[in-house]
């Protein structure tokens, strides 16, 4: 029976294909530049034109990388990027060499695509928001599929590519546990708790349901369901499962069965999949740390100070940040950036938007705002040559037409605090402290205009400053933060910043944190991997995969 491509639409997703045979003529194209060049490269540059037969047969290698492509999901993948089903149709007719060149050709494009994925994502950061320096070009795929065809181990050619950071590790073995958690969907289908909340030792008719997907998800141990029995109340044991939950989902731990604490209870676990998956493609946007970083994750409300390349619990600090507002002219960006110098006791130069928004509109209500707030006009131009000006009416003026600008002096009560930790950057965001420490016993901490506010100003200083001459500790600057002047220290050595934006992480003990998707960006990235089947995009490739037919068997519509 010939083959030949059909002209228009794709098969039923219900119906099963017919045998798919391959032949140099009727091969599927591949969407990319970039992907037919290096297929071309690859096979033009071959002796032996085939990479994954053997005497007529799969190879080892092929056989082990199709299973690698069938099992693609446990990378967080989809297994239709690769054109999996047609590609296991298409080997059960592998007979004339013509059908093997064009099978081999098939699955090294499939292969192509399974390592670009897997080494540096499948969508453009940028797109999603994530500015990174440059793109990642360090890796070379043509000697990757030509390395994994005559590879011992085909699965270990890919772990080699992969992101080698432990937390993604942990992340991937979590996402397995998930899947498998997904496929009893009865277990987040908690009866309604028909009050606000629900208090310690108030009746609740879902409390065995609500044990069993504790349970299931590591919040309460098999010995403190049995314990329990089928009590229909928030007993004790139930209450702190609840806490233990709370706390994996960013929310206050107060064993209180309330809306927010029931809404992440009943998210479908096919949802927490996801936030893994959309967590795994982010990862796999980042370089390899060369050098302990800084890395604040938006919707965790947290920062990681690395003492070394390892990202290992043991050799990071963290402490709770607070970070923008929801609206999307105050949301923390996505970044990566460089911190060159710390301020102790800064002046804060007012944004020009704040100043309108905001401070204008208090200046005109009251007369005595800026004396107050210790607030002064100033003209535009560097802090060290900038001229104070009386707050007159003229000056007010001046400021409202941007002629001149706004700053609050240094000390306590500095929207800055008495520490500011400088990345320069286009959006003018920095690491900053704070006198509103109130905020950091929120569990949602999303109050300011962009910048990053830390909880624990005294330990950051001391960390970044490390290799500072001066023998930087706790005491020399707190007292740096207490005196009278202004002071900038530059940094002997610049650390890498990373704002990032990770919706779930595993860790080291086993657990997995998930937290709101606060600022969309989930929604978006979600939106952009729906996309790729577009062929102005970038996965032709599938889309003409499928449209493969037998043409006797399967008429084109």
């Amino acid at each position: 029976m010939a083959a030949a491509l059909a002209s228009g639409s794709a098969w039923a997703l219900d119906a099963p294909p017919a045998p798919v045979c391959i032949s140099p003529s009727n091969l599927p194209g591949v969407a990319l530049a970039q992907e037919e060049e290096t297929l071309n490269s690859v096979y033009r540059d071959r002796a032996t034109r085939l990479l994954w037969s053997d005497s007529g047969k799969l190879s080892r290698q092929g056989s082990e990388l199709l299973q690698l492509l069938n099992s693609s999901g446990s990378y967080g993948l989809e297994s239709a990027d690769y054109g999996v089903d047609a590609l296991n149709s298409a080997k059960r007719c592998l007979s004339t060499t013509a059908n093997w060149e064009g099978f081999d050709r098939w699955l090294s494009a499939a292969a192509l695509r399974f390592a670009t994925h897997l080494h540096s994502g499948r969508v453009d950061p940028r797109a999603a928001g994530f500015e990174l320096p440059e793109p990642r070009t360090d890796s070379d795929g043509a000697k990757t599929i030509e390395a994994w065809s005559s590879a011992f181990s085909v699965v270990a050619g890919v772990a080699a590519i992969e992101p080698h950071f432990y937390h993604y590790e942990l992340l991937k073995k979590a996402l397995q546990r998930y899947r498998l958690l997904a496929e009893t969907p009865l277990l987040t289908q908690l009866p309604r708790i028909g009050r606000i909340k629900l208090l310690a030792g108030d009746r609740y008719d879902g409390a065995p349901a609500l044990r069993s997907l504790l349970q299931a998800v590591g919040d309460l141990s098999e010995s403190e369901v049995v314990a329990s029995g089928d009590k229909l109340s928030l007993d004790p044991s139930l209450v702190e499962g609840l806490k233990r939950f709370q706390r994996r989902h960013g929310l206050a731990a107060d064993g209180v069965l309330g809306g927010r604490t029931f809404d992440a209870l009943t998210t479908p676990l096919n949802a927490r999949v996801r936030q893994i998956e959309l967590t795994l493609e982010r990862w796999r946007w980042l370089p390899a740390f060369d050098t302990p970083p800084i890395i604040v994750n938006i919707p965790q409300f947290t920062l990681y100070a690395l003492r070394t390349t390892a990202d290992r619990l043991a050799d990071i600090e963290q402490m709770p940040v607070i970070v923008g507002q929801t609206y999307p002219r105050t949301r923390t960006p996505v970044f990566v950036g460089e911190m060159k110098y710390v301020n102790f006791r800064p002046f804060w130069d007012v944004p020009r938007s704040i100043t309108v928004r905001e401070m204008l509109p208090a200046i005109a209500a009251d007369s005595r705002y800026l004396q107050r707030n210790r607030f002064e006009i100033v003209s535009q131009g560097n802090d060290e040559h900038a001229l104070v000006q009386a707050p007159t009416p003229k000056a007010v003026a001046d400021l409202a037409a941007g002629h001149s600008r706004l700053r609050q002096l240094p000390g306590e009560d500095n929207a800055l605090g008495l520490v500011k930790f400088v990345f320069p950057n286009v959006h003018d965001v920095y690491l900053h402290s704070t006198p509103a420490h109130q905020l950091f016993l929120q569990s949602r901490r999303a109050f300011s205009h962009g910048c990053i506010r830390v909880s624990d100003p005294v330990s950051l200083a001391v960390y970044v400053l490390r290799d500072n001459p001066g023998a930087w500790d706790a005491k020399k600057v707190d007292s740096a933060m207490h005196k009278a002047d202004s002071s900038r220290v530059v940094l002997t050595h610049p650390i890498k910043v990373m704002v990032l934006y990770a919706t779930a992480l595993a860790l080291e003990d086993g657990s997995i944190d998930f937290f709101d998707d606060i600022y969309g960006h989930d929604r978006k990235l979600e939106v952009l991997l729906g996309q790729r089947v577009n062929p102005q995009t970038s996965n032709m490739f599938v889309r003409r995969m499928r449209d493969v037919r037998m043409d006797t068997d399967r008429p084109s519509h």
